[in-house]
């Protein structure tokens, strides 16, 4: 099997400060990869190169086996790669659709969607309604309500519906049960098993090594900047990744 996302040999320096050195990631079709590390490692500004937010020094990306240059997160998009940040990334006085079509809002058609710019709210508000009810969302009742007046888990919900919704090829996630309780965390887990069924392939960087050793196929240990190893999480324990990351075990050869 092919990867679906490849990074090559990516390095980014801010000064004298190395944030990636010859850094590498494989995504397969339909996996959920975990990539952990300790603060400071790189992680973040790899998924920012991926998802288009960094541009690197130097290095390589590879979308279905073809080169990709990123200069914008939309750009990133526009391709099919979408990230669910850690902040979520919404806009809390707007709606639950209005989130979810920010920026991609869909026209009404003839004279007065081309012309006069005018929003075919009816069709962005089915679309929303669909894709939380994929996704098994039905705590939501009001698909128009202020995103402000949900909660953690819900808003949550509605980055993954937007992410998953639009992220054809790639979904990142970015520490998306952070900020959660035990209940809600338990839901994002949930949604990522959801998502992955679908056969769309998900990044997870997450500093919880419980959830990532439950859902995660494969993990990418990240040390000083670059890939460390790639180790299956049914073949180690959570103290071995936790000795890897902090260079206390040595790690296997990948």
């Amino acid at each position: 099997m092919e990867p679906i996302l490849v990074a090559k040999n990516l390095s980014k320096k801010y000064g004298k400060v190395v944030a990636l050195e010859s850094a590498n990631l494989e995504l397969y079709p339909g996996e959920v990869l975990g990539v952990i590390g300790d603060n400071g490692a790189g992680k973040s500004t790899l998924i920012k190169v991926l998802c288009g937010a960094v541009t690197p020094d130097s290095g390589e990306i590879l979308l279905d086996g073809k080169t990709v240059t990123f200069t914008s997160p939309i750009e990133a998009r526009t391709l099919g790669i979408e990230t669910v940040y850690q902040n979520l990334a919404l806009s809390p006085a707007l709606s639950i659709t209005d989130n979810m079509f920010l920026g991609r809002e869909i026209r009404q058609k003839g004279f007065m969607g081309k012309f006069l710019k005018f929003l075919d709210k009816k069709a962005m508000e089915d679309e929303a309604r669909k894709r939380l009810s994929e996704l098994g969302l039905l705590t939501i009742q009001n698909i128009n309500q202020l995103v402000e007046t949900l909660s953690g888990g819900q808003r949550q919900g509605v980055a993954v519906a937007r992410a998953t919704s639009f992220g054809t090829k790639v979904v990142i996630m970015d520490e998306p049960t952070a900020a959660l309780g035990v209940k809600e965390s338990r839901r994002v887990l949930e949604l990522i098993g959801e998502v992955r069924a679908r056969g769309i392939p998900i990044i997870l960087i997450s500093h919880n090594m419980p959830h990532v050793f439950e859902v995660a196929d494969r993990i990418h240990v990240h040390r000083l900047g670059t890939r460390l190893c790639v180790i299956d999480p049914k073949k180690y324990e959570m103290s071995d990744a936790v000795a890897f990351m902090t260079g206390a075990k040595e790690a296997p050869k990948s």
